[in-house]
C-alpha cells in the first residue's frame, strides 16, 4: 500500500478526537520553571539540539547557566538516583519547550516542508500518526477524551491490530530509555492510529 492511509473520520468530523495542544517554545531567559522540562539549546543562524532536559539555573561569576542533561541520563538519574553529568549551557542559548493553547479548528493545518526563521528554534504542529510517516521511537500524544497523555514513544510502526483497527504500540519514556541502558523491554499499550499525533 503506498500513499497516505485515509482519515477515518473525513466524513464525520464530530467523531475526530481533537488534536493536542501544540508545543512551544519560550526562551529560558522569560524565568519559566527549567527542573525536569524539555528544552533545546543552540545559537540563532548555527542550529539546535533537541531531546534534552535541564535543571535549575546556576548563577557563577555574574553569569547565569542552566545544567542541560541528555534526556536518556534524566530519565537515569531520576529513576536511578544516580549522578550525571550536566554540562552548564549560557541561559540565552536555552529555550523551554511549553504546552500551548489548541489552535481554533479553522486554522488550516501546514504538512510538508516550510520555510523557518533562524533566530530561534521552532517547533512544528503536532501531525496525525497517520500522516506522520515512520513513527518508532518519535515522541507521540495519545489524545483521549479526558485530556492528552505525553511523554510517550511509539515502538512500533502501524500494523492491523487485533479488533482489525489500524494501531502502534506506545510505552512511557522512562520505560523507553530503560529499555536503553537495562535492555528490559518496555511495557506497551497497543493504541488505535486515529487516537496519536506525533509531537
Amino acid at each position: 500500500m503506498t500513499g497516505p492511509l485515509p482519515d477515518p473520520f473525513a466524513d464525520h468530523p464530530d467523531w475526530a478526537p481533537l488534536p493536542p495542544r501544540p508545543i512551544e517554545i519560550v526562551p529560558a531567559t522569560n524565568g519559566v520553571e527549567l527542573r525536569g522540562r524539555r528544552v533545546l539549546i543552540g545559537l540563532p543562524g548555527l542550529g539546535w539540539r533537541g531531546d534534552l532536559r535541564a535543571d535549575e539555573r546556576v548563577v557563577q561569576n555574574s553569569r547565569t547557566y542552566v545544567p542541560v542533561i541528555p534526556e536518556q541520563e534524566w530519565y537515569r538519574a531520576e529513576s536511578e538516583q544516580v549522578e550525571v553529568f550536566a554540562p552548564l549551557v549560557p541561559v540565552e542559548r536555552v529555550w523551554v519547550e511549553a504546552i500551548g493553547t489548541r489552535p481554533s479548528s479553522a486554522a488550516p493545518q501546514e504538512f510538508g516542508a516550510h520555510l523557518v526563521f533562524l533566530d530561534a528554534p521552532t517547533h512544528r504542529p503536532p501531525t496525525p500518526v497517520f500522516d506522520a510517516g515512520t513513527v518508532t521511537g518519535r515522541r507521540v500524544v495519545h489524545a483521549m477524551d479526558a485530556g492528552e497523555q505525553r511523554d510517550l514513544r511509539a515502538v512500533t510502526e502501524t500494523y492491523s491490530g487485533t479488533d482489525g483497527d489500524i494501531c502502534v504500540r506506545v510505552t512511557p519514556e522512562l520505560e523507553w530509555y530503560r529499555w536503553a541502558w537495562r535492555g528490559q523491554p518496555p511495557t506497551t499499550l497497543e493504541v488505535p492510529v486515529h487516537l496519536l499525533w506525533v509531537e
